[in-house]
């Protein structure tokens, strides 16, 4: 087909995949309640209609921009937990690492933005990030917690609550560039916060031998 075609003369197959990263970007600017699947649709190039063909409600589309966009991250971070035995430093590097590229290279700060300001209002895209998101992020990493404290390389400690503690941060910042840096505050760089996080966070984490 020719390059320069327009975007709804493309094969149907493309327009789910079209449609969703066009939402993403559009929940990120906008937020949820003043997301329009009008919006949506021009912003994928195909007319509201085509946007019915697919999704019936604009919850919907947030799902699907959860389960298509965004937890595939999630199912990268699993992967890098179960391909790592050991030690843990850097393991969290690693992942922490990886979301911050994440974070720094996608539209994912806005929606996360997003999701914890409307998440009142609009209950259900809280259900569906905690559920299809944070459960397992936070689920695989308190289970390396766990398995670094049987090794003993971690002290005793709740290892969800560890989890949490890993992770944090990361929310604050995206938090604060999102909310605060529009309107002058100075920015954080976040690899590097979270760099800085995970070294003293582990000074308290990991035993004398682990640190050795």
């Amino acid at each position: 087909m020719d390059a320069g075609a327009p975007k709804f003369r493309r094969r149907k197959a493309d327009r789910p995949e079209e449609i969703v990263n066009a939402a993403l970007a559009v929940f990120a600017e906008k937020g949820f309640a003043a997301a329009k699947l009008e919006d949506i649709a021009r912003r994928a190039g195909v007319s509201k209609g085509a946007v019915y063909l697919y999704f019936e409600t604009k919850e919907e589309v947030f799902r699907a921009v959860v389960e298509r966009a965004i937890s595939p991250n999630i199912g990268m971070i699993k992967a890098m937990v179960a391909a790592h035995p050991g030690p843990l430093a850097d393991l969290l590097r690693g992942v922490t690492g990886h979301i911050a590229g994440v974070v720094e290279t996608t539209p994912l700060g806005g929606v996360i933005k997003m999701v914890v300001g409307e998440a009142r209002n609009f209950p259900e895209i809280a259900r569906v990030w905690h559920d299809e998101l944070i459960t397992h992020a936070l689920g695989a990493m308190t289970a390396a917690i766990e398995a670094a404290q049987a090794r003993g390389e971690v002290k005793p400690g709740d290892p969800r609550t560890y989890a949490l503690q890993v992770i944090s941060p990361l929310l604050v910042g995206v938090l604060w560039r999102e909310t605060f840096v529009p309107v002058g505050a100075q920015p954080f760089n976040l690899p590097a916060l979270l760099h800085q996080h995970i070294d003293t966070l582990l000074c308290g984490m990991l035993t004398e031998g682990a640190r050795a």
